[in-house]
């Protein structure tokens, strides 16, 4: 039982060294920030509550915003489905949100039907395709992007990593928080060999 010990003791170890470097790489992508002109931008769901959206959810609906009436976009896809007992969509929400900040309801499309990152995605990308766009900037927090793009690129999305300047997660403990649970669905997405 002396050996089975030592293995499991080494692999811990190995999983932790493969999560610390995760965790510098999903850093130092949080970096990366483009605002290359595109057809869409993809602002991914982060909830809401009795119709009120989270503060996250907020900035990358605003970030989403500012791309547009930067005219780095032409049109915003926002998502996300009905959280449990909610009566209107993530997605529904933003776009109402939007519309009064002066975004033209013409320019919003929204998906209902996700839940996870990947289920975002992959909604936005029928979106997309029924209406022939090719490009995307796809928003959400820094920590978050790296995940996100990787789903993307895995969805077939010709896309860029559009962070939001802006993010509810300014203090150390939320961000360690946040990174510490981006570094844990990463790697486990990894050692699945799932994205």
């Amino acid at each position: 039982m002396k050996w089975l010990k030592k293995g499991v003791k080494y692999i811990g170890i190995a999983i932790a060294v493969f999560m610390l470097f995760n965790a510098i790489s999903i850093y130092q992508y949080s970096l990366k920030y483009s605002e290359k002109k595109s057809d869409v931008a993809i602002v991914l769901g982060a909830g809401t509550s009795d119709g009120i959206r989270s503060p996250v959810f907020t900035e990358r609906i605003n970030h989403g915003i500012y791309l547009y009436k930067k005219a780095r976009i032409n049109k915003i896809i926002f998502t996300g489905g009905k959280g449990e007992n909610q009566t209107l969509s993530d997605s529904q929400i933003a776009k109402e949100y939007a519309i009064e900040q002066g975004v033209p309801s013409n320019d919003i499309f929204i998906e209902e039907h996700s839940i996870y990152t990947y289920e975002n995605l992959a909604e936005a990308k029928l979106i997309m395709d029924s209406l022939h766009f090719s490009s995307a900037l796809i928003v959400s927090d820094p920590i978050h992007m790296q995940r996100s793009m990787e789903l993307a690129i895995s969805a077939k999305i010709d896309c860029e990593s559009s962070p939001t300047q802006t993010s509810m997660y300014k203090s150390t403990f939320p961000k360690l928080k946040f990174l510490a649970y981006e570094t844990f669905f990463y790697t486990l997405g990894k050692l699945t060999f799932q994205h």
